[in-house]
């Protein structure tokens, strides 16, 4: 009885206006974004999106208040009310009941299975639940703040302490969400993340090719390689697989790795990862990869086992783990880790490269996918790239946070896409998806040779962190490929859309979302490379294997 005197209570005690805007921000929640939501999902979002409509009435009304205009007559004010509540209903049921022809337009672009319903019920009471306790949590800080004002009115004029008051509470649970609870989380998932990082998997041992990392022979321990990069350095194709391909004689790839364990900071990581290289003669090698991993130390097969089969083995790629956190939880708690790292590797590997004679030296190339990218990007700088540069470079679903990405997203040429940019004349990057766009028609590829893949429907590439007020550029105009036509934006619900299609972006299959499948990184390597002899049936043929493979997983 108590507890529903208190829930009574606390309702009864919610703004008009804030439940007014807050059930128009869960309707439109329910309209399509960039990845498609299960009920789950769409009830977390319908809740997000509710609380923050209600903190925006309750904002309204105070700002009204603030700037003491007078208030509507009690009769037109019934009517207003009558009125919005009628239209918000009117709303909420246009969106329930489009709602799952919406997240079908998205899911049938991505070959998914439709959905049947809506699961209305339940979206309703995870979402109304989360919107509850949310709210529920500012009506205390509300009443902390208004307890810390009645404090500080006794030594500061009323005006002065409505900035001061709610500036002061802010700067305290600030800090003790960031000094506490942020990093005893952060503590929490890196042992977790630490202790599954050393996890041996099923049937991995340590192999015993000489010129593997881990092997007997090798300078780098097989414990310290890390979960991830043990599967790294045993994993890809076989030479005589490469060889039935080719239907030529092929080598064996290398595959250099050296885990966080391996040494204490980067830069002795780094150069352990040179004295591997020079133990398994790396450099006498046709290309040669730094190959940034993501958070956790993952590289994807995808991309380099497609560019081992393209160049019949006769590759060399070196990795180098710097974080057991997952790349989102990596880029939030040590954004800087991935640059230092991909820098410190970068510098020893290019300065042994660039003191080999031109005509003996094997091709450099850059690699990164998603945070991986993030590093990669930085690891060389300008005056790099013109005193001598490398070859080239292909970058998968680089972040949005990117900075050479975003500069030139920002600065392409004008009627090209925000998805999917043209730059210049295209001779030094050009942008690609699953399905191939880097055939321009005149134009000529430069000495080094960049290549962006992004799927228009990644989340973590195109969240825009003002998309809570303005419209982002990859709305306007022509759509990519698989983004739903039904996409609209909305002031701070496209934001709060867009933040959840960051965290769910590897739902969808292989070829949307932040999921890179084997055909656009094929199309990306020939371009990069340019492979003696290859051609377009090549790159089809090498796309039906991995196809096969697919299947069979």
């Amino acid at each position: 009885m108590q507890l529903i005197n208190w829930l009574k209570n606390r309702v009864t005690h919610f703004s008009f206006m804030g439940v007014l805007i807050g059930s128009l921000f869960f309707a439109l929640s329910l309209t399509p974004s960039l990845i498609p939501r299960d009920f789950l999902f769409q009830g977390i979002l319908a809740g997000l999106c509710f609380a923050l409509g209600y903190g925006s009435g309750v904002f309204i009304r105070w700002v009204w208040q603030f700037l003491e205009l007078p208030p509507p007559k009690p009769k037109l004010l019934g009517f207003l009310r009558r009125l919005t509540v009628v239209l918000v209903a009117i709303i909420l049921i246009y969106c329930l009941w489009h709602s799952v022809a919406w997240q079908n337009s998205i899911r049938e672009l991505m070959d998914m299975p439709p959905l049947v319903s809506s699961n209305a019920i339940i979206v309703g009471l995870i979402g109304l639940s989360l919107a509850f306790i949310l709210i529920l949590i500012s009506q205390y800080i509300y009443e902390l703040t208004s307890y810390a004002n009645k404090k500080l009115q006794k030594y500061l004029p009323r005006r002065v302490v409505l900035i001061v008051g709610p500036l002061f509470i802010a700067i305290f649970l600030i800090n003790i969400f960031n000094g506490v609870i942020a990093k005893s989380v952060l503590h929490i998932l890196d042992a977790s993340f630490q202790k599954t990082d050393k996890l041996f998997a099923d049937g991995q041992t340590a192999p015993t090719e000489n010129l593997a990392s881990g092997s007997a022979q090798s300078i780098v321990k097989w414990a310290d390689l890390g979960r991830l990069g043990r599967k790294f350095v045993i994993s890809g194709p076989t030479q005589a697989q490469i060889s039935a391909f080719t239907t030529q004689p092929a080598q064996q790839p290398l595959r250099i790795y050296v885990g966080l364990n391996s040494a204490a900071t980067a830069q002795q990581r780094a150069e352990l990862a040179l004295q591997e290289m020079l133990r398994v003669d790396a450099f006498s090698r046709k290309i040669l990869v730094i190959a940034n991993p993501t958070g956790t130390g993952w590289v994807d097969p995808m991309s380099v086992n497609t560019l081992e089969y393209m160049h019949a083995g006769d590759t060399a790629i070196v990795s180098m783990q710097y974080s057991y956190l997952a790349s989102w939880l990596s880029l939030l708690a040590e954004p800087e880790v991935s640059a230092q790292s991909a820098k410190a590797l970068f510098n020893v590997v290019y300065k042994h490269w660039t003191n080999l004679p031109k005509n003996a030296r094997p091709k450099l190339y850059l690699n990164g996918l998603s945070l991986g990218s993030h590093g990669s990007e930085l690891s060389a700088n300008l005056i790099t790239m013109l005193s001598d540069p490398i070859n080239g470079a292909l970058w998968a679903g680089p972040p949005f946070a990117n900075s050479i990405w975003r500069s030139l997203t920002d600065t392409r040429d004008a009627g090209s896409p925000a998805w999917l940019p043209k730059i210049g004349d295209s001779s030094i990057v050009r942008f690609t998806s699953e399905t191939n766009a880097l055939q321009i028609a005149g134009a000529k590829w430069g000495e080094m040779r960049i290549v962006y893949v992004q799927h228009a429907s990644d989340g973590i590439v195109f969240f825009d962190m003002e998309a809570a007020f303005k419209q982002p550029d990859w709305m306007i105009g022509e759509r990519g490929p698989d983004v739903s036509p039904e996409l609209r934006w909305y002031p701070i619900v496209t934001f709060v859309q867009l933040l959840l299609d960051m965290a769910t972006a590897i739902i969808p299959p292989l070829g949307y979302g932040h999921t890179y499948g084997p055909n656009g990184y094929i199309d990306a390597w020939a371009e990069v490379t340019a492979p003696e002899g290859w051609d377009e049936a090549d790159s089809d043929s090498l796309k039906a294997i991995f196809a096969n493979e697919i299947k069979r997983e």
